[in-house]
């Protein structure tokens, strides 16, 4: 027995701390990550330090939020099935309301005066944010010149060549699964342990919780596709998020990054602004980042509601989009945490991962020029020079209250180190008192 592990909590006591963990969790993974060991590994010794960081590398394997996953994962660890639908479920409850709530104000007074300029001094200190979290990932992930290499790529590969996402994470993770094989010191890789695991491999109950997951995962589509058509806003919005729960690797900014530019490039649900709008939103609640989709899945429907009145519509798409967001997270948990100690030992699947979040750091440099160009300039260009395809801002454009909100978050953050919602809050006055001038 580990002398280091307490004796596991009764189930009451998990529900209460998996609501206080739901409750504080504000801000960034990063943060939220740091709040479950203290809570869990540090206060109550629930889970040893071993355990708790092979399931947060065992949570970066998967697609989704990984701080998220991590909770379900401790629940799972220590009540099986229930416990772990009970920690996931409450890290995502205490913020749900409150994100739709801003949502349905946000569709309805986002245009009265006090208000916008109050988003103007958001959308600045959002980009300041993003940079912050660019700056920490890159930090722990760029460890040698060829990871920094894969990140160099990924940016060129989405800023200037506009390839596709997924194509761009998954050609990385292949390339990583490689070189784990052949270099494994290019991606700083640990050697695999001498001794492999040789516990029994848990086919039937994975096969059987993939099955019963995509199952309840697809419910709400089926009843949308019969219903409404696969023309309608609803089902474009719910397919859009399964496909987003299973191609994004890389945590909640990777997410971000995709989802940005294809709601509002491809599907136009919302304008660039307004996306910043929404991360910034979801910075102020707790729970995981990654509920800032409930945003874009309301403002979606809300903006073409028919049959359904506006405020029914965005109920329907952020319910829909929170659906089929977080239902992937635990099936992925049920059905391949019992191969947790298999998985650490997989050296090339590490490589594969490696490299993914190698990649990321180029994705949310891409995400950090995009939400710049978008923020700090009014109107934009296209510039298509061969290959090349840019999105250019017109120079004359430059809001130079955002500016200089910005700066002065960046400065907040960087230089005082100042929490995200003292930032946001300074920000948010300082735009409806720059925009008086």
């Amino acid at each position: 027995m580990n002398t280091d592990v307490a004796s596991p909590p009764t189930f009451a006591e998990l529900l209460r701390v998996s609501t206080r963990i739901g409750c504080l969790s504000f801000g960034d993974p990063a943060g939220q990550i740091a709040l479950m060991h203290r809570e869990i590994v540090e206060q109550r010794r629930w889970v040893s330090e071993e355990q708790y960081l092979h399931a947060l590398n065992f949570c970066h394997l998967l697609p989704g939020p990984e701080a998220q996953q991590l909770a379900t994962w401790i629940g799972w660890k220590l009540h099986g099935t229930r416990g772990g639908l009970a920690m996931g479920l409450l890290f995502v409850l205490p913020g749900a309301p409150v994100i739709f709530a801003l949502s349905v104000l946000y569709a309805l007074a986002a245009d009265i005066g006090w208000l916008a300029q109050l988003f103007l001094g958001i959308k600045a200190a959002t980009l300041a944010i993003v940079a912050q979290a660019l700056w920490r990932i890159a930090g722990r992930s760029l460890q040698t010149p060829f990871k920094q290499a894969l990140a160099l790529a990924a940016f060129v590969e989405l800023a200037l060549l506009a390839l596709p996402f997924p194509v761009v994470v998954f050609g990385a993770g292949a390339l990583g699964m490689v070189v784990a094989a052949l270099r494994p010191d290019l991606l700083a890789l640990k050697p695999a342990k001498s001794n492999p695991v040789a516990t029994p491999c848990p086919w039937a109950s994975t096969i059987r919780t993939l099955l019963y997951g995509l199952i309840v995962w697809s419910l709400p589509l089926i009843a949308v596709f019969s219903l409404l058509g696969p023309d309608h806003v609803l089902w474009k919005i719910g397919l859009f998020f399964s496909k987003l729960a299973v191609v994004t690797f890389g945590g909640a900014y990777a997410v971000l990054s995709y989802m940005a530019q294809q709601a509002v490039e491809n599907y136009g649900w919302l304008r660039p602004g307004e996306m910043a709008d929404g991360l910034g939103l979801a910075e102020t609640t707790p729970g995981p980042l990654i509920m800032v989709t409930q945003f874009v899945g309301y403002l979606g429907a809300f903006r073409a509601p028919a049959p359904f009145s506006p405020l029914i519509a965005g109920l329907l798409g952020a319910a829909l989009t929170t659906w089929v967001t977080f239902v992937p997270c635990f099936m992925w948990i049920f059905a391949f945490a019992p191969w947790l100690e298999r998985l650490e030992n997989a050296q090339r699947l590490k490589g594969g991962l490696a490299a993914i979040t190698a990649a990321i750091v180029g994705v949310i440099a891409n995400l950090t020029l995009w939400f710049a160009i978008h923020v700090l300039f009014r109107a934009t260009a296209p510039f298509d020079l061969g290959p090349l395809s840019l999105t250019l801002p017109v120079p004359s454009s430059f809001d130079w209250r955002i500016g200089v909100i910005a700066a002065a978050a960046a400065v907040l953050i960087f230089r005082f180190r100042l929490g995200i919602l003292p930032v946001l809050g300074i920000c948010a006055l300082a735009g409806v008192g720059l925009s008086a001038l």
